[in-house]
């Protein structure tokens, strides 16, 4: 679920493409919920030894990437977008894979389409980042969808998190917090890090753009009651002071940092003596 919506290349037709890799495309999820592993292996085959989750996997790069690198592991990759179910199912199919499949749901699904503690490992790259209050709700990593999320990860699961989004990121520190995870590895330049992992057709644009790829990996860790959520909603709030030396600006805020960046500007030339 990257930040952008995937766009209608011309002669394309959805329903053409959906039907035409439709083997790669699981439209009843709920009904595999506690036997992905094995419900899912090739025929007269092993049950898979893990099943791992891509959460707003776009067009499917980095899921079949993955699955390339692991045949025995079922990655799934969950998006909303039809189009980039279309693209994600395409790129499974044409790869022969046995070991990926595609959910048209969203993250607020995760909890019906898989059973306690069946995920051995989450991965949510560059999600819508919603930046208006009202809007902070959907994102993949609210406190809310975070809480989902615990329920559903094996004890020691991993939940890599990855954005361009500097104010998502901040923001998105606040909600494992609160939610009991466990950060157990964060970066603010992760490609810096790691380049050799694999790239989605996004994370490619954003390094051509410029941007810096902030990363966390997380675990759950103990939750001692109820979470209250107590950070600022609107991604606003978390841009850094200095608006002018910004380098980059995500997808989605260049409106708020041209309004914000308008309003100080007036402030301080009515402050001037």
């Amino acid at each position: 679920m990257h930040g952008m919506h995937a766009r209608l290349p011309k002669h394309f037709v959805l329903e053409e493409r959906l039907e035409r890799y439709a083997a790669a495309i699981e439209l009843k999820p709920a009904l595999l919920a506690g036997r992905w592993a094995e419900a899912s292996a090739p025929l007269g085959g092993r049950p898979f030894r893990a099943v791992h989750l891509d959460a707003g996997c776009g067009k499917g790069a980095f899921l079949v990437a993955s699955a390339q690198a692991e045949p025995d592991v079922l990655f799934i990759g969950l998006d909303a977008e039809p189009i980039c179910v279309a693209y994600a199912a395409q790129r499974i199919v044409e790869a022969g894979l046995r070991n990926a499949l595609i959910v048209p749901a969203k993250g607020s699904d995760v909890a019906s389409i898989f059973a306690a503690g069946e995920l051995a490992g989450m991965t949510i790259n560059f999600p819508t980042p919603f930046p208006r209050k009202k809007e902070a709700a959907k994102r993949l990593v609210s406190l809310e969808r975070l809480l989902e999320y615990r329920a559903v990860l094996a004890e020691d699961a991993a939940l890599a998190f990855k954005t361009d989004h500097a104010p998502l990121f901040s923001f998105t520190l606040t909600q494992f917090a609160l939610a009991g995870y466990e950060i157990v590895y964060r970066s603010d330049d992760c490609r810096a890090d790691h380049p050799d992992t694999p790239f989605s057709e996004y994370e490619e644009r954003l390094a051509s753009a410029g941007a810096r790829i902030h990363a966390l990996i997380a675990r759950a860790g103990e939750l001692a009651g109820p979470p209250i959520q107590n950070a600022s909603l609107s991604l606003a709030d978390y841009l850094p002071d200095d608006l002018h030396g910004l380098s980059y600006i995500p997808h989605g805020m260049q409106g708020t940092v041209a309004n914000l960046r308008n309003r100080r500007d007036r402030e301080a030339a009515r402050s001037a003596p």
